[in-house]
């Protein structure tokens, strides 16, 4: 190796956590099993610390290691398809109150009747369709419909 250049071997390495210690830390995870678990202590050889995780390794056991890609991915393919879902749910639901509510009636007003419906409804502070449904509806109870 060239002089200067540094090493993880240069560096000194905390020892791993004991099994009970992880156990205790982690008590909702039981789909690790216990046999998994890393009991060694910190040995000479500290060359197999630098060495890739295993895969069994690479699923979390706890917030602060970062998940696989693969996880990453299918979690992210789960949140779109959950959103998808719902805006496809809330796209009928619309739809629905819209086809149950909304059934326009096209009715030529002259000119004076649309100002003064349109006075009204600024003074009020309601909307024209307002106004109009309930004249409809006064004009239809006191006929008997």
């Amino acid at each position: 190796m060239a002089k200067g250049q540094t090493t993880v071997s240069d560096f000194a390495v905390a020892p791993r956590r004991t099994r009970s210690v992880e156990q205790s830390a982690t008590p909702a995870d039981s789909g690790t099993e216990p046999a998994e678990l890393p009991t060694e202590t910190t040995n000479a050889n500290q060359s197999q610390e630098a060495a890739p995780p295993r895969p069994e390794a690479d699923t979390p056991v706890n917030r602060l290691i970062a998940p696989t890609e693969e996880a990453r991915r299918e979690r992210a393919t789960t949140r779109a398809m959950l959103r998808e879902d719902s805006r496809i749910r809330l796209r009928d639901l619309k739809r629905a109150r819209d086809r149950e509510s909304k059934h326009y009636v096209n009715c030529p007003l002259d000119y004076d009747t649309k100002m003064r419906l349109q006075k009204a409804a600024l003074e009020n502070d309601v909307k024209m369709t307002v106004i109009m449904k309930a004249a409809i509806d006064q004009f239809l109870k006191d006929n008997g419909y």
